[in-house]
C-alpha cells in the first residue's frame, strides 16, 4: 500500500522526509543514513516512511528531483538568439546554487551522468530539448536533443566530481558555449 499522491497530507510528510533527507546528508553520506535515523530526524514511523518510499535512495532522488527541474529550466531560460558569452542568469544560479547538497548529488549523479539522477535529467533535458527545438521548427530536434541532454549531464556530474576543474561561473560560461554551440550546429538540407 502506498500514500495517495494527490492527498495534502502526504505531500506534507513527503516534505518533511525530503527535508529531514538533506538534513541528514549534510553531516554523512547517504550510504551512512539509516531509516531510523532519518524517522527520527523527520519525526515519522518508519512504516510512513516505507508508506511513502521503497527505500532511501527513492527517497535521495525525490529530494534532489527540484535539481533536476531546475536545471532543466535554467538551461531553457532564454529567449531569441542566445548568446554564447553571456549564460542566462538563471543557469548561473542553479550552478552556485549546487554547492550545499555536493556530496549528495555526486551520490546519485555518478561521472559522465550515469545513476539514477542521472537518467532523470537526461530523460528530462532530452524531452525539453527536442520539444523547443520541434516548435521552433530547428532541423534535428531529436539529434541535438540526445546531445543537449548527454552533454549537460556528463559536463554537469564530471565537474562535480571534481573531473573538470572550474569555478561555479567559469563552469556554467564554459558548458553554455558548448551547448549554442551545439544548437547552432549547420546541418545539411
Amino acid at each position: 500500500m502506498s500514500a495517495d499522491p494527490s492527498d495534502p497530507r502526504a505531500a506534507r510528510t513527503r516534505a518533511t522526509l525530503r527535508r529531514a533527507l538533506l538534513e541528514e546528508c549534510a553531516d554523512r553520506p547517504l550510504a551512512q543514513v539509516s531509516v531510523a535515523a532519518l524517522t527520527r530526524r523527520a519525526r515519522v514511523g518508519r512504516a510512513t516512511f516505507y508508506l511513502h518510499y521503497p527505500d532511501l535512495e527513492a527517497l535521495a532522488v525525490d529530494a534532489c528531483a527540484d535539481i533536476v527541474r531546475e536545471a532543466v529550466d535554467a538551461l531553457h531560460a532564454w529567449r531569441g538568439t542566445p548568446d554564447p558569452a553571456s549564460p542566462p542568469p538563471a543557469l548561473l544560479a542553479f550552478f552556485a546554487d549546487l554547492t550545499p547538497h555536493t556530496p549528495l548529488y555526486r551520490e546519485l549523479l555518478g561521472p559522465g551522468g550515469t545513476g539514477p539522477l542521472g537518467r532523470i535529467l537526461h530523460r528530462d533535458l532530452r524531452a525539453r530539448s527536442r520539444t523547443e527545438r520541434t516548435l521552433a521548427g530547428a532541423p534535428q530536434p531529436d539529434l541535438v536533443a540526445s546531445a543537449v541532454a548527454a552533454t549537460f549531464t556528463g559536463v554537469l556530474a564530471d565537474w562535480l566530481h571534481g573531473g573538470i576543474d572550474a569555478d561555479t561561473t567559469d563552469i556554467t560560461h564554459r558548458l553554455w558555449r558548448l551547448l549554442v554551440t551545439l544548437h547552432r550546429t549547420p546541418w545539411p538540407g
